[in-house]
């Protein structure tokens, strides 16, 4: 048998990490559309291009990121670095798709800081808004029929929406209806069971409480939290932002949301790098640094405890009905959401038309939103800079 070529093995690994960092910096740099999206194209370069993986193996990763919290793309580009160079790896790649994201937003968040009360910026927000508004009601629409595929799960999100709007704990929210499937899922269990969540549920709800100071370590640990139990779409991220952060805290206005919210949706990678958007309004740079690593910091933990675990969580009925109950919130939390930042982004008849018409556009065709708000921010600037007399 022919000797190994000392330092063969190293070489190896430093080529592997190079491909990763290479593919995953071009990708969260152009990769617009949002999560479904990056997937697509994730498949395409490891699968097809570069046959680091099978078809099989990349659908299994991608049912693992459905069973964990936080943002999907990501922990697919997490999943991929540790398959293709371990550790190291996993680090990489998920590091690399993160970066590009993050340092446009820094960037754009700067602009914002510094021009953002001037007319013409303003007017481009004023436009983006309501095709925000709309692009969350298609996504509400989508996955609220995979989400919501029985009457008990349909009857557990109206009583988490009521529970929710009413003032209870996000967080609490979800967790409590994962749980309240799960008993409903168990063989005593069914339909009486899920009539039962707002009751359950609001026993172990947090009313909304007072305004709280600014701190960095308050912020990582916010977003921590939302890294830790955000299921479902990215879109549900809005609920937990204006839970706590408008509402509860007043760190932010409903504004200054809905334009943290465009923002993310019209740079590449991934959503959630709308954290470092707010982190840098309330913190400067120290606050977008702290913002961003919470959020992003549990789906690294996550994927490299998960992996060993996905075979039996797939196999576990109770497993799954808690992921049914969580989906099922997501979505009240993404309606409740929706209803009540639209009073701030629709104030007349032309953001009213724009949302409709966004909204339609959604529906019959497959446009990427991005393209759509910056259309709406066209509209908004032109009505700024001419405003009717």
């Amino acid at each position: 048998m022919q000797a190994e070529e000392p330092g063969r093995g190293a070489d190896d690994r430093a080529a592997r990490l190079s491909e990763l960092a290479w593919l995953f910096l071009r990708l969260g740099a152009t990769a617009f559309g949002g999560p479904a999206a990056h997937v697509a194209l994730m498949e395409r370069e490891v699968v097809r291009r570069r046959g680091w993986m099978s078809r099989e193996d990349f659908l299994d990763l991608l049912g693992a990121t459905n069973l964990i919290p936080g943002p999907n793309s990501t922990e697919m580009a997490i999943h991929v670095g540790w398959r293709r160079a371990r550790w190291a790896g996993l680090a990489v790649a998920g590091a690399c798709f993160i970066a590009p994201a993050a340092t446009i937003t820094l960037g754009l968040a700067w602009a914002y800081v510094r021009h953002g009360q001037r007319p013409e910026a303003a007017g481009l927000l004023y436009g983006i808004k309501p095709v925000m508004i709309a692009v969350v009601a298609q996504a509400l629409g989508r996955l609220g029929v995979r989400a919501l595929k029985s009457a008990p799960l349909a009857a557990l999100a109206a009583g988490v929406g009521a529970l929710v709007a009413s003032g209870v704990d996000e967080t609490t929210a979800l967790i409590g209806a994962g749980l309240v499937a799960v008993l409903a899922a168990r063989p005593r269990g069914g339909p009486e069971v899920a009539a039962l969540a707002p009751v359950a549920l609001a026993g172990i709800g947090l009313p909304a409480g007072a305004a709280v100071p600014f701190g960095l370590g308050r912020l990582f640990l916010f977003f921590a939290k939302v890294g830790s139990v955000l299921f479902g779409s990215g879109y549900v991220l809005i609920a937990f932002l204006r839970g706590d952060l408008v509402e509860r805290w007043g760190w932010l206005t409903e504004a200054q949301l809905l334009d943290a919210v465009a923002i993310g949706q019209l740079t590449p990678g991934p959503v959630f790098t709308t954290a470092t958007f707010i982190g840098y309004l309330l913190g400067g740079t120290p606050g977008a640094a702290a913002a961003t690593l919470g959020i992003f910091l549990p789906a690294f933990a996550f994927v490299a405890l998960s992996g060993p675990l996905i075979p039996r969580l797939r196999r576990s009925p109770a497993a799954g009905a808690f992921l049914d109950g969580v989906n099922a919130a997501s979505m009240a939390l993404m309606a409740v959401a929706a209803w009540q930042l639209a009073g701030t982004a629709l104030v007349d008849p032309l953001t009213v038309a724009l949302a409709g018409l966004s909204l339609a556009a959604l529906l019959r065709t497959a446009l990427n939103p991005g393209w759509l708000a910056l259309a709406g921010g066209l509209v908004g600037l032109v009505s700024a800079t001419f405003p009717p007399s």
